[in-house]
């Protein structure tokens, strides 16, 4: 294996399973640059620069393995940790990583317990021998769960949540498209039921009407303004059957009718149409005036359909309520908004009186209303002040700068406000699970506000830890240290017996490593090395003292310094 292949298999498995984007490389570099840093400050107190670089190196290395070979890394950062203590923040963070990417709840527990293994045997050789064994097991145990057990079954719990909410919004999004996809077919047979009831119907009222009206035209009997008049219903009748054959296609296949085979086609239906209505207005006798002001411009086509809708149901209204009144249609082109008006004056009571009762749906307003709150504007309708009635629309332009004026509110509430698994995610029904669902949008708020309450438990947990220990410690300081006074009373060739009633036991942990680090202990002596209560010069070094005994007698003390 060459070189470059060498650095291609190294690469990847720095890399990992993951991306490295470039907001991964600073967080990496940072943290890693971080621990190192921690580790450093901390290795300064032992005062071996070569040793504080391996472990900083050390530390590094392992911070970026940490996600392609997250078991390795935590055994590896948890016998680090026994001889290098400034290495602890390492073994956190990779108990945290650890606990989130390791496959399978026995395969983690595996890899805890061996790092746990790893290190409370690297402790207690480290260590070794140690005088309140107990105390030192239950000291290290805790310290081990503060640090890496903790933040690895809570990074475990975060990721398996996360990975369980997604899975949620998954299914619950499939139920949303099946709900959503049997509701249109439930829409769409009911509306080719609607159309096939029209066109049986309508249809065939309105053909009779047309051919009626037709046959009528041309008799010979009537008089030019009846003939008009007849031409008149013919019109409205072949033009009611177009809008009729567009209503139906909408309704059945969601467009518009096509070209007639007769190759008519459907007459405009927006403000271009409206001039048509008012010239078949006048010409069915009514007193109709069109005015314009402004400057023209496109109106969406939802808009100008909605446009279109509101003169002829204006002048519907007017024809049926306010028979023989004079009709004034404006349209007005504003800077910020299409209006149209339409006014009709005071009610001719003797021709309301002639035409009769009139057969009204009462519901056209009402739709009116509806239709221009849809596109965005809004309809006034009301009596003025000279006794007649006004209808008034006011809609936006194009969609690019349409000035909204009524907002549409979300009737059936069936979308989160947000996204939660980042672009594209999807639609999550807000009326399931509301609160889970909801603290998926605040994932990486949520991630941080877990990490600092899984930072605060372990410093809890770890204080704890380390109360138990001073109680203890500080219990048993004075098993292992005396008095420099003490040491200045005690004559060498005394009896071991009554040496040791006036010495400690020197069964405490304090003591532990202290032995064999002075001079050199006389051949076949038995020695107790012991602290002193008072401090040294130097804050590298702790004075001792040392007690050598042999054949029952106290044959040699000495006192030195030894480094912490």
């Amino acid at each position: 294996m060459n070189v470059s292949s060498r650095a291609r298999t190294g690469w990847r498995l720095l890399k990992g399973p993951e991306p490295w984007t470039r907001r991964r490389i600073a967080g990496e570099a940072a943290l890693a640059l971080a621990l190192a840093l921690m580790a450093g400050a901390v290795g300064l107190f032992g005062g071996d620069p070569l040793r504080i670089t391996a472990v900083a190196l050390a530390v590094v290395v392992l911070s970026l393995l940490r996600r392609s070979l997250p078991v390795g890394v935590l055994l590896a950062a948890a016998a680090l940790s026994v001889p290098a203590s400034e290495a602890t923040p390492l073994l956190l963070v990779a108990a945290w990583s650890a606990g989130r990417r390791i496959i399978g709840a026995g395969r983690a527990l595996v890899a805890f317990s061996a790092a746990f293994v790893i290190y409370a045997v690297l402790g207690l050789i480290t260590l070794w021998p140690i005088p309140q064994l107990f105390l030192i097991a239950v000291f290290s145990t805790l310290f081990f769960l503060a640090v890496a057990v903790v933040p690895g079954l809570t990074s475990r719990y975060w990721s398996q949540r996360r990975t369980l909410l997604r899975a949620m919004q998954e299914h619950n999004a499939q139920l949303l498209r099946e709900r959503a996809m049997v509701a249109g077919q439930a829409r769409l047979r009911e509306r080719q039921r609607i159309a096939q009831d029209m066109h049986d119907s309508l249809g065939h009222q309105l053909a009779l009407i047309s051919v009626h009206t037709g046959a009528l035209e041309v008799d010979p009997e009537l008089t030019g303004r009846q003939r008009e008049a007849v031409g008149v219903l013919r019109q409205a009748s072949v033009a009611a059957m177009h809008e009729l054959r567009e209503v139906v296609g909408i309704l059945r296949d969601g467009v518009e009718a096509p070209v007639g085979p007769d190759g008519a086609r459907p007459a405009p239906r927006g403000t271009a149409g409206i001039e048509a209505l008012v010239t078949a207005a006048r010409a069915a006798g009514n007193d109709v005036g069109l005015r314009g002001s402004g400057e023209p411009r496109p109106l969406a086509a939802a808009a100008d359909h909605a446009a279109y809708r509101i003169v002829q149901e204006a002048l519907t209204n007017a024809y049926k309520h306010a028979p023989g009144a004079p009709i004034t249609v404006e349209l007005r082109y504003e800077p910020d908004s299409f209006v149209v008006e339409v006014v009709n004056g005071i009610v001719d009571r003797a021709a309301a009186d002639q035409a009769g009762e009139v057969v009204s749906g009462g519901q056209g307003l009402t739709g009116l209303h509806e239709r221009a709150r849809l596109v965005g504007g809004m309809v006034h309708t009301g009596p003025t002040d000279d006794g007649g009635f006004r209808v008034a629309g006011v809609l936006p332009y194009g969609t690019a700068d349409a000035a909204t004026f009524v907002d549409a509110p979300d009737d059936f509430r069936q979308q989160s406000p947000a996204l939660p698994l980042g672009d594209g995610g999807p639609v999550v029904d807000w009326n399931i699970a509301e609160k889970e669902l909801g603290m998926s949008g605040r994932s990486r708020g949520g991630g941080v506000a877990l990490g600092c309450g899984i930072a605060v438990g372990a410093v809890v947990l770890l204080a704890v830890a380390v109360g138990v220990g001073l109680f203890f410690l500080i219990g048993s300081a004075d098993k292992g240290m005396i008095d420099p006074s003490a040491y200045d009373r005690i004559k060498v060739g005394t009896s071991e017996a009554e040496v040791r009633k006036e010495l400690p036991s020197g069964d405490t942990v304090l003591v532990s490593g202290l032995a064999g680090k002075g001079p050199a202990e006389p051949e076949g002596a038995q020695c107790l090395v012991l602290m002193s209560s008072e401090t040294g010069d130097n804050v590298n070094t702790e004075p001792v003292f040392r007690f050598c005994f042999k054949d029952g007698k106290l044959i040699e003390k000495k006192s030195y310094d030894v480094a912490r």
